[in-house]
C-alpha cells in the first residue's frame, strides 16, 4: 500500500507528459528518471477513479508541483491559480465592494460555481449557500501538487465540475520538521503579507503508516485606494472627468467653497454628496437641486462625493489553520486513513461612508431645521410639479386640503446626503470551517481494491456590518415640528439636520441615525462513498496487453445551507441600513443526492505498428436529487499512441450542475445591480419617440414623468431578486469536448522536451442565472417585449427609489460557451559545469467566450472584451518561465502576458475614448533561492519587476466587484512592485 519510488516516478512522468507542462517540469529532476524500485503500485490520475499501472489521462491536465509552488512564494492558493491562462480572477484579496470575504477559483471564465474544488479527489466544503469553495482554507504548506482538469468531470466527481475540477493533492507521507516563514511587501512599503507554517510528520510502526500535522498563520495588511495615485480620485468612465488631473499628478478638483466638505469634489464621484442633494420623487428635473453649506438650496448642483480613497485595493485578513492527516496499514491488505482540517479567517472590507442614497422620505415642510430660503425653494418646486401633473397622493400629502403645496404639507423627497460623520461602511467576515474524512481502503479479492470513506464538513460565518445609516430612524428624525422631539413620540429619537453641509449631523444625531447589523451563515456537507475497482480478467482483447479495468461506486451526499440576517436587514423594501443595497431575508434549504457511477478503461491495441497503444475510456453516473429529480452524465474517449513519442487524446463528456441552495431557496428581496442607463430617464442619449414613450408609460410612468426622472445612479439600479417560487430552476447540462496531442521526443541536445496542444469546447445549456438589469431594460424599451416590461416596477417613475426595481428571478437562461486552444511546452538543457537551464510555458487562446440569456436577447461575446456584463477576458494569455539551476542556487523568471482587450461594443458609445481599449500587458516576476545547508533555504522574489502601472478605465467600466479604483484590481497589478522573501528550515 505504501508509495514506492518507482510509482512516484511513474506519476510524475505521467503528469509531465500528459499535462500542460508549463509548471510540471519543476516537479522532478533529471536524476529521477534513473530511479527504480521493485514494487510497482497502481495509480489514478485526476479526472478518473480508475487505478491501474501506467494510467494516462484522456483529459488535459495542468499540474502545479512543489517546485512551482515554491517559486510563487504565496501562502494563498487563489493568488497562484489566478495567473494561469485557464482561469480568470474570482473573489479574492483585490475584490472589495462586492466581496464575500473569500477566495474563489473560476475556470475558463464560466463562474466559480461551475468549478469543482477537490482535496485528494474529495469535495471540499463550500463556504456559503451558493456552493463556492473558499480556497484560502487549503493548507498550502502540505500541498504536493495541484491538478486542474479541463472540461466536464461530472461523470467522475458529480455535479459542479462543468468547467473542470481543481484537485489539491496533499503530502500523505511527510516526515520530519518543516518551518516555512514568508514575508512580502510592496515597493511603497505597505501591504505587508506575513505567514508562518510549521509542519511535523513521522512514519508509524516501522513504516506501516504515517501521520502529519501542519499549523499555519497568515496576515495580510490593507492597502486603500487613497494609498495609490490612481485611487485618489474617482474618474468618470463616460466623460473622462478627472483623468487629466490624474495624468498631471494633480489632486481632485475641490468643490466650490460654499459646497466644501471632506472628499467633496467638483466631478468624478457619487451624487450622494455633501452638501445634500434634494429631489421631489417623481417631480421632474426642475424639482431638484443641492444645498449649500449655509443651508440654502439652489437649483444647480455644486459637488459630488469622492468615494475612492476609503475603499481597499487589498483587503486585510488574518487566518489560522490546522490540518492533520494519517494513515495506518492494519495488515498487508487493508489501510485506515483520516484527514482533519480547521480554518479560522477574518476578512475586512470597507467602502466610503454611508448615506441616504436613493431612499425616499416623507418630509414635513414645517421642519424648523430647514432654512427659510430652502423651504420656499421646496414649496415653489412642489407647486411647479403640481402644475405639470407630477404630484399626486404618492408624493404629496396636502395636509390642510387647500390644493396647493405649502409649509403645512408633506412632500416625498430624496435627500442624497453622504453621512461622513458616521465613518466608513465596514463588513467583517469571521469564519470557522472544519472538515474531516475517515476511511478504509485495501484489497477485496485478487487485484480488486476498495475505498470507503465518510466525510463531514461545516462552515460557520458571522458578518458584522457597521457605519451604515438607519433609514427607518432617519425618517423618524426628519418628521419633527420643533427640531427637538420627533412626531413618533419615541423619546430616544433625535431629529436630524440633513439640510446643509458637513457638520450638520451632530454626534447625538449620528448615534440615533446609524445602524449596525449582524448576519450569520451556516453550511454543512455530509458525504459517504464506496468505490471498488480492478481488472476484469475475462475481458481482454487479443490485440491488447491488459484486460478491462473497471471502477464502480455509490455516493450519498447531503448539503444544507442557512442564512439568518437580523431584524435590521430584514426590513423591506430596503433594510434599515442605507447604502446596503436593499434588504435580506432568511434562507434555509438543502438537497440530498444519491449517485451510482462506473468507469472503465479498455486497452484495444498494444505493441503494434502505428499503435503502440490504443485505449478506450468511458464512464457513466446516475444521480437522484430530491430537488430536481434524476440526471445522467457520461464520458467517452480514447488515447492513441502510434509511436512512443506521440500521444493523441480525445474525450467527449456530458456534464451537469444541479442548482445550489441559494439558487433554489433564496427569498425575494431588493438589492442593486449594474446598469448603464434608464431609457425613460433624463439620461437617455437618444430622443424619446412616441413608441418609447408608450412603453415607458406601460411600466408605471405618467406621460409627464417620461424623460424627466433621474438616470441610473453610480452605475447601479434597484432590482428585485431571488428564487422564482413558481418556476424554480432546473439543472444545467453541458456537452464538453477535448482533443489534443502530446509530443515527447528525445534529443541529444535537450532533456525532457514535451509539447502539448489541446482543444476544448464547453457548451452549457440551461445555465442557472438571471437576466441582467440592462438586458431587461433593453428588452422592454428597445425590443418592445411586453413580458420583460412587466418585470419593471417604478415608484414616481423612478427606478432608484426604495421599493422600485427590476425583477430578476433566478431561472434557466439559454446557454454559455467557452471554446479555445491551450498549448504548453517544457524543455531543459544540461549546461555541464554551469548547471541546468529550463524553459516552460503555457498559453490559452479563446475561440469562443459567449453567453445568451434567451432567444430574443443578443449573444454576449466576452472574448477580448470588458464591460458591465464581461469581466476582462483576453483572447490570448500566456505564462512562461525560465529557470537556471546551479549547485545550491536557483534563479527563475516568469513572464505573464495578457492580450489587449476592448470595451463591449454595445457600451462603446457611452465610454470616454481613452477608456475604450486596454493595451496588452506583460509582467515579469523574478525568483531566487539559495540552499545554505541541508537544513536551511533562503528565497527572494520580486513580482512586477518593472513596476508596470495598471490600465485606467474609470469607475463605471465594469461591474462593481471587478471594477474599482478606476481599474480592474484583480486582473492587473495595482499594488506596484512587490518584494518577497522567505526562509525554510527542514529537519
Amino acid at each position: 500500500m505504501r508509495n514506492s519510488t518507482l510509482s512516484q516516478s511513474i506519476r510524475l512522468a505521467l503528469l509531465c507528459s500528459l499535462s500542460t507542462p508549463a509548471l510540471v517540469f519543476s516537479q522532478f529532476s533529471l536524476a529521477d528518471e534513473d530511479k527504480a524500485d521493485k514494487d510497482i503500485e497502481v495509480i489514478a490520475v485526476t479526472g478518473s477513479r480508475i487505478r491501474q499501472i501506467g494510467a494516462e489521462s484522456v483529459s488535459p491536465i495542468i499540474s502545479i508541483g512543489e517546485k512551482e509552488l515554491a517559486f510563487q512564494q504565496e501562502p494563498e492558493v487563489e493568488q497562484i491559480l489566478r495567473n494561469l491562462p485557464a482561469t480568470i480572477p474570482g473573489d479574492g484579496s483585490n475584490v472589495n465592494n462586492g466581496s464575500a470575504g473569500a477566495s474563489t477559483i473560476d475556470l475558463r471564465g464560466l463562474g466559480s460555481q461551475r468549478s469543482l474544488i477537490l482535496m485528494d479527489g474529495r469535495r471540499m466544503i463550500p463556504f456559503n449557500y451558493n456552493g463556492s469553495v473558499d480556497s484560502s482554507t487549503i493548507p498550502s504548506a502540505l500541498i504536493k501538487s495541484i491538478d486542474i482538469v479541463t472540461g466536464g468531470a461530472s461523470a467522475t466527481y458529480g455535479s459542479d465540475a462543468i468547467a473542470g475540477a481543481v484537485n489539491v493533492i496533499l503530502k500523505n507521507d511527510f516526515e520530519g520538521i518543516d518551518l516555512d516563514i514568508k514575508h512580502a511587501r510592496t515597493g511603497d512599503n505597505d501591504g505587508d503579507k506575513n505567514s508562518i507554517a510549521l509542519t511535523l510528520g513521522s512514519s508509524l510502526a516501522d513504516g506501516k503508516g504515517n501521520a502529519a500535522i501542519s499549523l499555519s498563520w497568515m496576515k495580510r495588511d490593507e492597502i486603500r485606494l487613497g494609498d495609490r495615485p490612481l485611487g485618489l480620485l474617482g474618474i468618470d468612465t463616460e466623460s473622462g472627468a478627472n483623468y487629466e488631473q490624474f495624468l498631471n499628478g494633480e489632486p481632485p478638483v475641490p468643490a466650490p467653497s460654499d459646497c466644501s466638505a471632506p472628499n467633496s469634489v467638483a466631478a468624478g464621484g457619487s451624487t450622494t454628496a455633501i452638501p445634500t442633494r434634494f429631489a421631489i420623487v417623481g417631480g421632474g428635473a426642475s424639482a431638484s437641486g443641492q444645498f449649500r453649506n449655509d443651508g440654502s438650496l439652489q437649483s444647480d448642483t455644486c459637488s459630488v462625493f469622492n468615494f475612492n480613497p476609503y475603499n481597499f485595493y487589498q483587503t486585510p485578513t488574518e487566518r489560522y489553520s490546522a490540518t492533520a492527516l494519517a494513515h495506518y496499514d492494519v495488515n498487508d491488505d487493508h489501510q485506515v486513513y483520516t484527514n482533519f482540517s480547521f480554518t479560522n479567517t477574518s476578512v475586512d472590507t470597507q467602502v466610503a461612508p454611508s448615506g441616504t442614497f436613493g431612499a425616499s422620505f416623507d418630509l414635513p415642510l414645517r421642519n424648523p431645521l430647514i432654512g427659510d430660503q430652502a423651504r420656499q425653494f421646496m414649496i415653489d418646486a412642489g407647486n411647479t410639479a403640481l402644475a405639470s401633473n407630477l404630484l399626486n397622493s404618492s408624493n404629496w400629502q396636502d395636509i390642510n386640503g387647500n390644493g396647493v403645496v405649502d409649509q403645512d404639507d408633506y412632500l416625498r423627497v430624496q435627500l442624497r446626503r453622504r453621512t461622513e460623520e458616521l465613518g466608513a461602511r465596514t463588513e467583517r467576515y469571521d469564519s470557522e470551517q472544519f472538515q474531516f474524512v475517515v476511511g478504509t481502503r485495501g484489497l477485496l479479492a485478487g487485484d480488486w481494491e476498495y475505498d470507503a470513506y465518510y466525510q463531514y464538513g461545516e462552515s460557520n460565518r458571522t458578518t458584522v456590518r457597521a457605519g451604515y445609516t438607519n433609514l427607518t430612524n432617519i425618517q423618524n428624525a426628519l418628521d419633527t415640528f420643533d427640531g427637538v422631539t420627533c412626531n413618533n413620540g419615541d423619546a430616544t429619537c433625535v431629529p436630524i439636520n440633513l439640510f446643509g453641509g458637513f457638520g450638520t449631523i451632530t454626534d447625538e444625531m449620528a448615534g440615533y441615525a446609524q445602524a449596525i447589523a449582524l448576519q450569520q451563515q451556516k453550511y454543512s456537507q455530509e458525504i459517504a462513498t464506496v468505490i471498488v475497482n480492478g481488472p476484469v480478467e475475462y475481458i481482454q482483447l487479443p490485440t491488447a496487453d491488459a484486460p478491462l479495468a473497471m471502477s464502480f461506486g455509490y455516493e450519498t451526499r447531503t448539503e444544507k445551507g442557512l442564512f439568518e440576517p437580523d431584524e435590521c436587514l430584514k426590513l423591506a423594501p430596503s433594510s434599515c441600513q442605507g447604502g446596503a443595497g436593499g434588504n435580506q431575508l432568511p434562507i434555509e434549504g438543502g438537497f440530498k443526492v444519491d449517485e451510482f457511477f462506473l468507469e472503465g478503461a479498455l486497452p484495444i491495441l498494444a505493441d503494434l505498428p502505428a499503435a503502440q497503444s490504443l485505449d478506450l475510456s468511458f464512464g457513466y453516473r446516475w444521480a437522484d436529487y430530491d430537488t430536481v429529480g434524476n440526471n445522467e452524465t457520461w464520458k467517452l474517449g480514447f488515447n492513441w499512441r502510434p509511436v512512443e513519442s506521440v500521444l493523441f487524446r480525445v474525450m467527449q463528456q456530458q456534464a451537469t450542475r444541479a442548482p445550489n441552495v441559494g439558487e433554489i431557496a433564496s427569498p425575494v428581496v431588493t438589492g442593486l445591480d449594474n446598469a448603464k442607463y434608464d431609457p425613460c430617464s433624463v439620461g437617455n442619449p437618444n430622443a424619446i419617440d412616441a413608441t418609447l414613450r408608450q412603453l415607458c408609460i406601460s411600466t408605471g410612468m405618467s406621460d409627464a414623468q417620461v424623460g424627466n426622472v433621474q438616470d441610473v445612479v453610480s452605475g447601479q439600479v434597484s432590482v428585485i431578486s431571488g428564487s422564482d417560487p413558481a418556476n424554480p430552476p432546473g439543472a444545467e447540462q453541458a456537452d464538453t469536448f477535448t482533443a489534443g496531442i502530446v509530443w515527447t521526443p528525445e534529443f541529444d541536445f535537450a532533456d525532457g522536451l514535451t509539447l502539448t496542444v489541446d482543444y476544448y469546447d464547453i457548451d452549457i445549456q440551461d445555465i442557472i442565472g438571471s437576466f441582467s438589469a440592462q438586458e431587461i431594460l433593453d428588452s422592454c424599451y428597445v425590443l418592445g417585449d411586453t413580458t420583460e416590461c412587466a418585470k419593471i416596477q417604478r415608484i414616481g417613475g423612478d427606478l432608484t427609489v426604495a421599493g422600485a426595481g427590476i425583477q430578476q428571478f433566478t431561472t434557466n437562461l439559454k446557454y454559455q460557451r467557452a471554446e479555445g486552444v491551450e498549448v504548453g511546452f517544457n524543455i531543459a538543457f544540461d549546461l555541464t559545469d554551469y548547471g541546468q537551464l529550463e524553459f516552460s510555458g503555457t498559453a490559452n487562446k479563446y475561440l469562443t467566450q459567449e453567453t445568451q440569456s434567451s432567444d430574443t436577447q443578443s449573444i454576449l461575446d466576452c472574448k477580448g472584451y470588458y464591460g458591465t456584463s464581461c469581466d476582462p477576458i483576453a483572447e490570448l494569455q500566456w505564462i512562461q518561465r525560465t529557470t537556471w539551476n546551479y549547485e545550491d542556487t536557483t534563479v527563475s523568471l516568469q513572464w505573464r502576458h495578457s492580450d489587449s482587450i476592448e470595451i463591449e461594443p454595445g457600451e462603446r458609445a457611452g465610454v470616454y475614448e481613452a477608456f475604450r481599449e486596454i493595451d496588452s500587458y506583460d509582467y515579469f516576476d523574478l525568483f531566487a533561492s539559495y540552499t545554505f545547508n541541508e537544513n536551511t533555504k533562503f528565497t527572494f522574489g520580486i513580482d512586477n519587476l518593472f513596476e508596470k502601472d495598471p490600465p485606467v478605465v474609470g469607475n463605471e467600466a465594469g461591474d462593481t466587484s471587478s471594477n474599482s479604483g478606476n481599474t480592474f484590481p484583480s486582473n492587473y497589478d495595482v499594488l506596484g512592485r512587490k518584494f518577497k522573501m522567505g526562509v525554510k528550515f527542514q529537519f
